[in-house]
């Protein structure tokens, strides 16, 4: 029979079964089954002065360009490989698996034998590399630890079923992540396919800021890290000295008994985590005044903080499947249109600006309504958004031969917005900055073909639109040239996937 669309995400919920499916190889009690994808996509976009192979938001350099910067891209760099591993523990009560994936969409090479061809030399990189022990104490409750890198439970439970997989829809109202993680949860069965499951972790406190070199106030350069800060700026979690803490809860049920058709879930999650910016002494303003209130220099920290509500509802006729989310400094995970925080100067007199440690931020120096040195204090940019998105199985609701050429059509549609809280944004800008964005959106449509069990054709289609901060009239960004309000970018992408 033709199944019904299953959401990409489905959370597995309750302990993983002992032994499932048959490995390709084992050694001695551990049980090895790769898996993966090669996939091959051509890429056209009528607007994309980034220069990116995957949508981006309009508007985040003040000008496109003539013509609004179109491009074509042709890219196999999605390709994706992995091996679910499975420790057997002489307890029937113990599932113990484990999980190791990564593609190549990581660096280019930059070695003199790969320079002039680096854009062929993509470098594999981790996804996901995770243990997990699933313990079932009674018929109806069970635990599970999941240590490593994998899925944030914040946000990451719901995705699009996008041809591109490179960004994701980066600030477009998808949001998701993978963050090395320490997680904890326990299921209890209702009975009647009803089941619950809460989870809590402790994530590392990333936030996705860039880091620079730093000329200090005595002039003298400092280096950041290695590579600068692990390759992009996640200096100012770590400084924090804590853990970013997250949870979630799912609850699932049959929504639809027909044969075929997954589990209902609805999910909430949230998050809360700090950053801190350090000032070295030697950095200080040399202002006495300065000088004598942060003798040993000085720090300034800003939250992050959100929650989501989600639904995926598998039917023998249609997928339905959404998310809301809603939050402060949502840049880590590519909402709030990629903005992170902003130094709040309301009232302050004699200001002065310095570089942070990591050159990830600036640090503002200035005097109160007392006169007394303070650092200004840093805020969050405050967001929200989600997307909604519709998958039918065409082939079974045609009641095509299951054994047939024809058994494996379906077709997407897909709407997300992200917001980020124009009032947060006006007060990030310089006075007299021209304008940026404070919003986007995307219209999405897609069309598979799945030949057999191994390839499958794809097509798809959409439309993307970033709007300018309003009230920027004078200072609007510039598309194609000239000032406006909204950038729009239309784009398709289609390809052959070949699974193994």
């Amino acid at each position: 029979m033709i199944p019904a669309i299953t959401p990409i995400r489905y959370l597995p919920v309750g302990p993983l079964p002992r032994e499932a499916g048959t490995p390709a190889f084992k050694v001695g009690s551990i049980r090895f089954t790769p898996y993966g994808f090669i996939k091959a996509t051509v890429i056209h976009d009528s607007s994309s002065p980034n220069g990116d192979d995957f949508p981006l938001p309009g508007f985040l350099a003040p000008d496109t360009g003539p013509k609004g910067a179109p491009e074509f891209h042709l890219r196999a760099r999605a390709t994706r490989i992995g091996t679910n591993i499975e420790w057997l523990d002489p307890s029937p009560k113990f599932t113990i698996t484990g999980r190791i994936e990564g593609d190549f969409e990581g660096n280019f090479s930059r070695v003199d034998n790969r320079n002039i061809g680096t854009i062929r030399s993509s470098m594999f990189s981790i996804r996901l590399a995770y243990g997990r022990i699933d313990y079932r104490f009674s018929d109806r409750n069970s635990v599970n630890l999941v240590a490593g890198q994998d899925w944030t439970p914040f946000t990451s439970s719901t995705l699009p079923y996008t041809l591109e997989t490179t960004g994701t829809l980066i600030g477009f109202g998808v949001l998701w992540e993978r963050a090395p993680q320490m997680r904890v949860g326990w299921t209890h069965d209702f009975g009647g396919g009803f089941k619950l499951m809460p989870e809590f972790a402790v994530v590392y406190p990333a936030f996705g800021n860039v880091p620079a070199n730093v000329q200090t106030a005595t002039g003298i350069l400092t280096v950041t890290g290695v590579a600068n800060q692990l390759g992009y700026g996640e200096r100012q979690g770590a400084d924090s000295g804590r853990p970013e803490v997250q949870g979630r809860i799912v609850a699932q049920f049959q929504l639809d008994h027909a044969e075929g058709v997954a589990p209902a879930q609805i999910i909430f999650s949230g998050e809360q985590g700090q950053r801190t910016a350090i000032v070295l002494k030697s950095a200080v303003p040399a202002a006495a005044a300065f000088q004598a209130a942060f003798p040993n220099g000085a720090a300034v920290s800003s939250d992050t903080a959100a929650w989501t509500g989600e639904f995926q509802l598998p039917t023998r006729f249609a997928t339905v499947i959404g998310k809301y989310y809603n939050g402060s400094d949502l840049r880590f995970y590519f909402g709030g249109q990629l903005f992170s925080n902003f130094n709040d100067t309301f009232g302050l007199t004699g200001t002065t600006t310095v570089a942070s440690v990591d050159g990830a931020s600036n640090v503002v120096f200035g005097l109160n309504a007392n006169g007394t040195p303070v650092v200004a204090p840093e805020r969050p940019v405050r967001s929200q958004g989600g997307f909604v998105g519709l998958g039918i199985p065409l082939s079974r609701i045609f009641n095509a031969n299951p054994s047939g050429r024809n058994a494996g059509w379906s077709l997407y549609f897909w709407h997300g917005q992200d917001f980020a809280k124009a009032r947060d944004v006006r007060r990030m800008l310089a006075p007299g900055a021209r304008g940026t964005r404070d919003k986007s959106a995307m219209y999405m449509g897609a069309l598979y073909y799945k030949l057999n069990n191994w390839v499958t054709f794809s097509y798809e289609q959409s439309y993307f639109q970033t709007h300018a901060l309003p009230g920027s009239t004078g200072l609007l960004p510039l598309f194609n040239g000239f000032p406006a309000r909204i950038w729009h970018d239309l784009r398709f992408e289609a390809g052959p996937i070949f699974t193994f």
